[in-house]
């Protein structure tokens, strides 16, 4: 005989103990109570062993449709109950959207970096590629390869920092130009710019350092001229330090380039009158520069009687400290928050 009323007394009080249940944890142990494996529905399946294949049937449907009914109430209440949770959240964390925001802090691009960055973005427009090199170099790209060979008296001029006989930190960016030479097989044209750091025996002071960066450009293919070299160095100028920029070439020594020449900048501050930032001379120097010396083009399997270039070289800390009137070169190197916080002011203003 199938057991209805038993049946029915047992969903009536599983339907009142999930409407008193008063969070989803004990609604959770009503579920348990009644619908777990050892749960009163689940004992009523137990009293099948004593049915009648005929009596079967109906009972098994019977107590499914109790457990279908108490798995509804169940559904049903979750919903309340996730609800009512909510919405006390939502009054216990309630947001003042009047009240001010804090502050978030944001860093800005080291002043270097800037001027690395902005050099770059200059010579990529005029179909310049850039190379980057090793750090740690061998004697010969850092010298030999560039005209330098071990008993040149040039070799005096870049205090070096030997790690063995054949290899040492870098004392320019050149050695980038050398390998990159030797790469292209004789073949031209190179168009190329190397930025990077660049290592000397120096005393730390004001205007030098031991470490500091570089960047050296490179050009070489057939026909060209000192006149190329004055065009692309008088550009560079007026972008990095205004239109009315004019520059000069003087006389000078390099052994990877000749003729050489130092470059300077006509005073961005007086105008060319003189001034405490030109030392009265009405111009600054920036860079040194010249044509690719044969022997360099030679070594590096380029016939020297086809193909011609020019070579120079600049130093963004020196540009950097003209450009933002910075007197210390330290000032780069020691991390001081203050003096980075000024150039977070820069950008706000969206100067260059």
């Amino acid at each position: 005989m199938i057991q209805t009323e038993e049946m029915n007394q047992l969903k009536s009080e599983a339907l009142a103990d999930v409407s008193q249940a008063s969070d989803e944890k004990a609604l959770q142990d009503v579920k348990v109570k009644y619908l777990g494996k050892k749960g009163s529905v689940s004992g009523l399946m137990k009293q099948m062993k004593d049915l009648s294949n005929e009596e079967k049937p109906k009972f098994g449907q019977a107590v499914n449709e109790v457990r279908q009914a108490i798995e509804q109430a169940i559904a049903e209440r979750k919903k309340v109950l996730e609800q009512e949770r909510l919405n006390k959240q939502l009054e216990e964390e309630t947001i003042d959207v009047t009240l001010p925001s804090r502050q978030i802090k944001q860093g800005a691009a080291h002043p270097l970096t800037r001027t690395i960055q902005e050099i770059e973005d200059l010579f990529l427009g005029l179909g310049y590629e850039i190379v980057n090199g090793y750090e740690v170099e061998q004697d010969y790209y850092n010298f030999e390869a560039l005209n330098l060979p071990k008993s040149h008296p040039a070799r005096d001029m870049q205090d070096t920092f030997y790690i063995t006989e054949e290899t040492l930190m870098r004392t320019h960016t050149s050695p980038v130009q050398a390998r990159t030479l030797e790469k292209r097989n004789g073949q031209g044209p190179v168009k190329i710019i190397c930025p990077g750091k660049v290592y000397r025996r120096d005393s730390d002071d004001a205007t030098h350092s031991h470490q500091f960066t570089q960047i050296e450009g490179l050009v070489v293919a057939e026909n060209i001229k000192m006149s190329d070299l004055k065009g692309t160095l008088e550009l560079v100028a007026k972008k990095l330090f205004g239109e009315e920029r004019e520059i000069r070439l003087r006389p000078s020594y390099f052994p990877f380039t000749e003729p050489s020449v130092e470059v300077d900048v006509s005073c961005f501050k007086c105008g060319g009158k003189g001034c405490n930032v030109c030392k009265g001379s009405g111009w600054i120097e920036i860079l040194g520069a010249g044509m690719v010396h044969p022997n360099v083009l030679e070594m590096a399997g380029f016939d020297s009687s086809k193909y011609t270039g020019f070579a120079f070289g600049m130093g963004p800390d020196r540009i950097a400290m003209l450009k933002y009137g910075i007197e210390d070169i330290r000032y780069f190197y020691t991390n001081d928050v203050r003096f980075l916080d000024q150039f977070k002011a820069v950008e706000d203003r969206g100067e260059a």
